[in-house]
């Protein structure tokens, strides 16, 4: 629970941009791409950093890497006010990206995986529900503070605030994980032996999965990213649009917790198939949803759908690769997952600027996530394949 509560304080800081992304987009003549940008930037670098914060963990523990999390988010919002355009992408890019989530992301995932064997899929739902909490949570707060002080004001009061709770929180908990972690075994003449995976070479499923990840995690960044504008542009209000976006995270944050213990009966890659499904039909339904009735439901639909995907491919991997690869093949997943949101957020709000709507860019994603759902769908069938073949 205390890993769950620092990633909700840890991710929050990121949905400032997506509540405020017009009010930001207004000081550089409109254009959302450089707001949406800054968020991209984000996910970008949390991504890129938490594979060197992963090893980094391993060495001097998980509480050191979230402490240090925590101080450079703050950073980051503090410098984030300064802009935009260049100090909010520094801002959110180097400081909340590459320094701060990172340390907090990538290793909070590793060290909650080594806690638990039998109900792993589940434990790592819960802890990974933080950034969906935090979009439950944070973005009306943040539309009341933005309407009455502004959004660089929002920024740094947030900044105050989970530097306060995380780092106490931090040194409290955090302590070294109970699991043993096994190395793989060795030739005479020190060669590592590696198994196959799925009949395959362990590198080649590997990078399937990473390639599946950017896909579904293109469309599962846009109405995240941009609801609040587009139920703008469609005459409901601010408020109301925070509103339905809380709406859509909350209901992720609730239905991630089942998809965690489907995930532990039906094992990762089913899962991701499944949610990769549910979130296309999401998608699809965006494009002819246009009244405040109709798009509440299609964001609880859309809520319900995605929230168990990226979980279960750690899940996944756990399932398929040793515990002495985790802190590197965890990271690394979560890479191309976090490459997938920055494109997704930046291309929604480029395709946008290009055409004026958002119908475009909801359509493209939604093309990315029938390439995901063919490439998990091949894998899920091999692995199916072979387990009919252990038992026969």
């Amino acid at each position: 629970m205390v890993a769950l509560f620092v990633m909700l304080m840890a991710f929050g800081a990121a949905w400032i941009t997506a509540v405020a992304l017009k009010d930001i987009a207004a000081e550089v003549d409109g254009i959302r791409s450089i707001p949406a940008l800054a968020r991209a930037l984000a996910w970008l670098g949390s991504g890129i950093g938490g594979i060197m914060m992963g090893r980094i963990a391993d060495r001097i523990g998980t509480r050191w890497t979230v402490i240090c999390g925590a101080l450079m988010i703050g950073v980051g919002l503090a410098v984030s006010t300064l802009g935009p355009p260049w100090p909010l992408w520094i801002g959110h890019g180097l400081f909340i990206g590459l320094i701060g989530l990172a340390g907090i992301n990538a290793p909070l995932y590793i060290y909650v995986s080594r806690w638990f064997d039998r109900r792993r899929g589940s434990a790592l739902a819960l802890i990974s529900s933080g950034s969906y909490l935090a979009g439950a949570i944070w973005p009306p707060m943040f539309e009341r503070v933005i309407a009455s002080f502004g959004w660089r004001q929002a920024m740094l009061w947030y900044a105050i605030a989970e530097i306060v709770v995380i780092v106490p929180l931090a040194l409290i908990y955090f302590r070294h994980p109970p699991e043993v972690i096994i190395h793989p075994p060795v030739t005479a003449d020190g060669v590592v032996v590696k198994a196959r995976v799925l009949g395959l070479p362990p590198n080649v499923v590997f990078a399937m999965m990473c390639c599946a990840a950017v896909l579904c995690c293109i469309p599962m960044a846009m109405p995240q990213g941009h609801l609040v504008a587009f139920c703008s542009d469609l005459g409901i209000s601010r408020a109301v649009g925070a509103l339905m976006l809380s709406v859509l995270l909350g209901t992720a944050f609730l239905s991630r917790q089942i998809w965690g213990a489907i995930s532990d009966k039906i094992g990762g890659l089913s899962t991701v198939l499944i949610g990769s499904a549910w979130q296309a039909a999401a998608m699809m339904a965006f494009l002819f949803t246009q009244n405040e009735v109709g798009l509440f439901t299609v964001s609880a639909a859309f809520g319900l759908g995605f929230s168990g995907i990226i979980p279960a491919y750690v899940l996944a991997l756990r399932d398929l690769f040793p515990a002495s690869e985790a802190s590197w093949r965890i990271p690394t997943l979560l890479l191309f997952s976090g490459l997938g949101m920055a494109s997704g957020g930046w291309l929604a709000g480029l395709l946008y600027d290009h055409f004026g709507y958002y119908a475009p860019a909801f359509a493209f994603g939604i093309g990315t996530n029938i390439l995901n759902l063919l490439l998990v769908g091949w894998l899920v069938a091999r692995q199916r394949t072979r387990a009919r073949a252990v038992f026969a």
